[in-house]
């Protein structure tokens, strides 16, 4: 339940807002991307920071934008069992918020400004898409998260867009590879949300948000995390056998007895409980992807 009382810093309150526990999110894939980029001898420094950069502030004004538009929508009610939400609690104003979605999808966009000018300026559409797609998951009179389509750009830009676009910065070119290599982690990083729409399943449809959980229902969302979890398992063997990386591509496979306790535990808990799967799936995709680059590196 949020509460109302709380009376943090403001600084406090920022870092909240952020969520960085939801970094990782951001983060993995890029690593991924760098990797290949490595394997393939294009590794460019200066563009891999850039490419981490924007991946980062993107990540924290999605979470902004999410905070304000869900409370403007009435999403955000004392019910909700996450994590305390800004807007919602008091601790920042809507002004506030709107200010700080400009400043960090601002810091995202001079890095992507870098980005198009070394790599092709054809990229500013891909950075004004992802700035959109951001804000509108919760934001704009029809906000495709709630009709059932977060998950599916959250795989987009997570996992596509993400890793794929790192490599491309790098090497100037788009491989199959890198297409192929995307897979697993934006899986993993779906599997994210559907942990936090399933916690927040009851309060989500009390308030007319549609996530693709409320429309499947607790059972259909459970089975939809078990297939995520395990089709990024299921491509590794296809990303040796048939993407031609070296067998050290299945090193992820060390956390699978981990993926294996987070499916149960989905399968098992309800509301705030989930919480700790939410934490676990997220430190779950950042290891998976730090192995995934290991491997890749390795090879």
């Amino acid at each position: 339940m949020a509460d109302n009382t709380l009376v943090v810093s403001k600084w406090r309150a920022w870092v909240l807002a952020a969520r960085p526990k939801t970094l990782p999110a951001s983060v993995a894939p890029v690593l991924v991307g760098c990797a290949l980029a490595y394997h393939d001898g294009v590794l460019r420094l200066p563009a891999a920071l850039a490419a981490l950069v924007v991946a980062i502030f993107l990540q924290i004004g999605s979470n902004f934008a999410n905070d304000y538009f869900d409370f403007i929508k009435g999403a955000d009610t004392p019910d909700r069992v996450g994590p305390v939400r800004v807007a919602a609690s008091g601790l920042l104003s809507l002004r506030a918020l709107q200010v700080g979605m400009v400043v960090v999808f601002g810091i995202a966009a001079l890095a992507g400004l870098y980005l198009a000018a070394t790599a092709g300026w054809h990229l500013l559409w891909v950075g004004a898409a992802a700035i959109v797609a951001a804000v509108l998951y919760t934001g704009g009179p029809l906000p495709y998260g709630y009709v059932g389509l977060g998950d599916v750009f959250v795989f987009i830009f997570f996992g596509l867009v993400a890793v794929a676009g790192t490599y491309y910065v790098q090497a100037w070119t788009l491989s199959p590879l890198a297409v192929a290599v995307s897979v697993p982690p934006g899986l993993l990083i779906t599997a994210i949300l559907v942990v936090n729409n399933l916690r927040d399943i009851r309060t989500d449809a009390q308030a007319g948000k549609r996530t693709l959980a409320v429309m499947l229902g607790e059972r259909g969302t459970r089975r939809e995390y078990a297939l995520l979890v395990g089709g990024a398992y299921g491509m590794l063997p296809f990303l040796w056998l048939v993407g031609g990386l070296s067998p050290a591509v299945l090193l992820p496979w060390l956390t699978f007895p981990r993926a294996l306790r987070l499916v149960r535990g989905v399968a098992q808990l309800q509301g705030p409980a989930l919480n700790t799967i939410l934490a676990g799936t997220a430190q779950l995709a950042l290891v998976f992807s730090l192995l995934l680059a290991l491997g890749i590196v390795l090879g």
